[in-house]
Formats: C-alpha cells, structure tokens, sequence
C-alpha cells in the first residue's frame, strides 16, 4: 500500500511546486523506493489540450494519449517513470465524470453537491494504482486560498483521514520574500499560508520555503514554532543555475530526510546520487557552446516549448557541451529574408504548432536551413513545413500547402500535401475523426509504432528500424506524394508499420536534416537523453568547428 505526500503551495503561484515534486520523487528512487506522480488541477478545463500555450504552457502527452499538464514532463524527466493517463486530473474532468453519472443515475436520485460526490471523486481518483508503488506523490495546482482549488483541499483532508494513520504527509511550499531596505527575510507570508491550510483542516508536516537568502537559524526556529512544524522540517529552496541540480540541492537541505522522517521509517536506506552528481558534473563541466535558433510562434512564452528546451539540454549534457538556445518569432520573416535572423546559428530548430500564423516563416527557415547545410530538426508541424518547403522548391508543385490552413470555402486551389488525418490504426482498432468533431481529445495522440528505413540516419542514431514515439497531431503528410519527393532526394526513412503514415524524412546528402511526424522531446531525460537531440547537438558542435 502507498504512503501519500500530497504537495501544496501558498504565498505566490510559481514557485516550483512541480519541480520540487518532481526532485524528491528522485530522491526516494535514490534511497530504493518506487514512485509515481500525480497532478490535480483546479481548472474547469477537462485538460490542457485545448489551451492556448500562452496560457498554460506547453501540453505534455503521455504514452496512453493524454494531454496533461507541463509537470508531468518535470516528473518523467526527474524519476523515468512513464506518465498515464491516470496521473492527472481537472475539476473540469472531475466535474464531467460526475455529471455522466448523474446522468446515468447512478446516484439513485440524491442531490449531487460537491461534498460528497465531488470530493469522493476525487478521492477514486487518488486510490487508482496504489498497490503499485512504496509513494505516491500528488501535487495540488494553484495556491492555498484559491476558490476553485478548495474541493481538492478537502477531498486530500478526507483522503487522510480514510487512511491508516501515518499513510499521509503533507508537504507545503511558500516563499520567503527577502526586504532588501531593512536587510530581513519575511516569514509572515508563509505563517499566514500555513494558518489557511490549517483553516480547512490541513496541518503540513513539512514546510520548503523558497528563498533567495540563507535561511538564518533564528528564521527558522521561528517558522517551525508558529506554524507548528519541526525545525528539521523547514527545507530551504534556493535559486538554481539548473534544475537539474535541484535533487542534490534538495539532499543537502535534508528533504528527502525529513519525508521519511515523517513517515517514521527508519533506519533510512542510504541514498545513491550517482546518476545525479554525473548530471550535475556534465552541467558544470563543458567543453564548449553551441548556439540552436527555435523558430515558432509562441516564443514570447518559454514555456510553451518547455520539453524541447529540456531536450536539448539533454542532447548538451550528451556531448558535454553547453546549448544556448535563441527564440526567433517565424512571423518576423513570413514577409522578410530569413538570413539576417538566422545567420550565426550552428543549428535550427522547427516545432510543433496550430495554425497558419507564422507557417510561411518555418517554410523560409527549412529552406534556408537546406540551402546553407546548417543542422535542422523539424518535429511534427516543423517536419510538415520541411515537405512543403521540397514540394514547392524542388518537386514542382509551387502550389503546395496544408489543409490545416487552406481547407476554409473560397480559398485559391492548392496541392494538399498536408491533409487532415480521418482515419487511421491504433492497435487492433481503426480511429474515425472528422473535421467538424469537437477539437479536444480527437488528435492521433501518445504512442505510435514505427518502422525506420535501413541504412538511413535515423536507422543510426536511434539504433534500431523499429521505434514508437508520442504524437500529437491532426494533419499528415500525404504519401501519395511520396514518389514524388523521393525524386529529388528527399528520404522517407520513417512509416508507420502500414506504410500509410510517413513518420520521418530526411536529406541524406545533408550534414544533418530531418523531420519527425512526432515529439521525440518528450521522451527525453538529463541521464537518458532523446538519442534525436544528442545526434542534433552532436552536428551542431561539427557546425561550430567549420564556422
């Protein structure tokens, strides 16, 4: 049976509450337990899928195809552990599942109200899986205090009591806002947080409190008596060059300790850091700089790229060298020439993306990137633009365009390379979609088979002809086309085991050009980098040799 820290946040949003999760789920992998990692979102979204990335950030999709929250990228990143479906959860999913069974009249008639059914819901979710793991770890999005968070709030409260006692801890991080006039950290912010928590019945048991000063031993003293923790139990979260070091930061403020602590387990096993110390020496000690353009559309927001970012950290930590990565709007060179904005760069990089906005800019850059054999990676709507980019160029067809952006009444005529997907295989059952169908969940999403071409470049670098990867994408790449392009030397070296679905191409006369129908970023780890992205930053550090 699991034992369940439940992670909850007060003073500000943002200050890492997926991180710090996602860190001691490393730790207690270190000491030999197995984890998993939940999130709960107080939004009335049923999930992020829908959500504009300047709103919430990148959407992470596991294997089983759902679209989750970012953190549950940081907690696959940090713990190995696969991400399911059944790892997060909105009030907006809670609510719809409720409502289905109202409907259904599953509750006999009674009056539906948010405790008990509401929270009992909850609560089902919670229990999903616990026979599997020694911890699960359920972080609770939002703030203390935020009204829609307060169902989640009191379902973990019950859910505490359900259990045996000493089965459930709670962890709860604040901030420690530091005056710089009168030279003191503040602790009355995360007094005033923790006294909320108590107000609906919560008493955490650990207090990490983000600080950008030490922590004096007096402040901390004073912490633990008025919020009615243990000294021990006040860890402090300071200001990182990586997150990648935030394990063994966590480790020497003694959190991991102070859980099993907690949980009364003792003698505690001894924690092996080695796979993170290598991290964190593969960080600190480089042998170079390679600087990658991400060409996109939502490159105000960082986050919204947040796993390929990651990713290419990965590939870095892989050679031993340092990627700096630059964001180039795409719309600024929709109508402009690409070579001022992309000049200097030892290798491109195309995303995923929705929409026409900014698609003529990725074409350029594809373009540019194949004339001046300068790295690219183009990753599902990038490796769309690549094919247009040959299409138009080399192939003859100057018509050439996506459905995505064409398929509106009155529009000129043109040659759909891209075309929506309607119907396709997912395992031993075939998917219809229509164009018309609500755009939530209808997408080819998590993971798919596919089969690499012998002898091509990505047959080398993954190792292997036989490969799945997680998609999340509505549009493909006609193969009726194929021929076509293969004429002028573009390589289909990926389909999908039926041959219908191309699923990578690339130009083998090129130092390093390819693009996948997929998101290889999300399976991408600082100790298990994407064998994609080592092999990119790899070409780029040959690039950055020659210039």
């Amino acid at each position: 049976m699991a034992r369940y820290i439940f992670i909850t946040g007060g003073v500000v949003s943002s200050l890492g509450k997926g991180l710090a999760s996602a860190a001691l789920g490393a730790l207690l992998q270190a000491r030999g337990f197995s984890v998993r990692l939940r999130k709960l979102d107080p939004y009335l979204n049923v999930d992020p899928g829908t959500m504009s990335p300047f709103e919430h950030g990148e959407v992470f999709v596991t294997d089983d195809g759902a679209e989750t929250d970012l953190d549950l990228g940081h907690y696959e990143r940090f713990t190995g552990v696969p991400a399911r479906m059944t790892d997060s959860v909105s009030s907006g999913r809670i609510y719809s599942n409720v409502l289905e069974k109202e409907r259904r009249g599953d509750y006999l008639g009674k009056t539906i109200q948010v405790v008990p059914h509401v929270t009992n819901e909850i609560k089902d979710f919670l229990k999903v899986g616990e026979d599997e793991v020694d911890f699960m770890l359920c972080e609770i999005g939002g703030t203390v205090g935020d009204i829609e968070g307060l169902p989640f709030f009191e379902a973990i409260r019950q859910f505490s009591h359900d259990k045996p006692r000493g089965q459930c801890i709670f962890m709860h991080l604040t901030l420690l806002p530091y005056l710089a006039a009168s030279g003191e950290l503040k602790t009355k912010p995360t007094q005033h947080s923790v006294k909320e928590l108590q107000s609906i019945g919560i008493a955490p048991d650990i207090l990490v409190c983000r600080s950008e000063q030490p922590i004096p031993e007096k402040e901390r003293e004073k912490i633990a008596l008025f919020c009615n923790v243990r000294k021990e139990a006040v860890v402090a979260a300071y200001d990182l060059n990586s997150i990648y070091e935030a394990p063994l930061a966590y480790h020497r403020e003694g959190l991991d300790q102070a859980v099993l602590d907690a949980f009364d387990i003792s003698p505690a096993p001894k924690p092996d850091l080695r796979v993170w110390q290598d991290v964190a020496d593969r960080i600190h000690h480089t042998d170079g700089e390679v600087t990658i353009a991400i060409v996109g559309k939502y490159t105000q927001l960082e986050d919204a790229y947040k796993s390929i970012k990651e990713a290419l950290t990965h590939g870095g930590m892989a050679n031993r060298v340092k990627v700096k990565v630059k964001w180039v709007d795409a719309e600024i060179f929709d109508t402009e020439d690409p070579a001022p904005h992309l000049e200097g760069f030892h290798a491109i990089l195309v995303p995923g993306g929705f929409g026409e906005r900014g698609t003529e800019g990725k074409i350029k850059a594809a373009q540019f990137a194949r004339e001046r054999q300068i790295p690219y990676m183009g990753i599902c709507l990038g490796m769309q633009m690549a094919v247009i980019e040959a299409a138009r160029n080399l192939a003859g067809l100057d018509d050439a365009g996506s459905e995505e952006f064409d398929h509106e009444a009155g529009k000129k005529r043109f040659t759909p390379v891209v075309y929506h997907l309607k119907e396709w295989v997912q395992g031993n059952a075939k998917v219809k979609r229509k164009v018309s169908d609500d755009k939530g969940g209808t997408m080819r999403l998590g993971a798919y088979d596919a089969t690499l071409k012998d002898g091509s470049r990505v047959a080398q670098v993954y190792g292997t002809t036989e490969i799945d990867e997680r998609h999340r994408h509505r549009y493909e790449v006609d193969v009726k086309y194929r021929e076509k392009l293969e004429q002028v030397g573009l390589v289909f070296s990926g389909m999908s085991p039926d041959g219908r679905l191309p699923e990578i191409v690339e130009w083998p006369d090129h130092p390093w050009f390819i693009g996948v129908q997929f998101h290889p970023e999300l399976k991408s780890k600082p100790f298990d980098p994407h064998p994609l992205f080592a092999d990119f930053v790899r070409a780029a550090v040959e690039t950055s040799r020659l210039v």
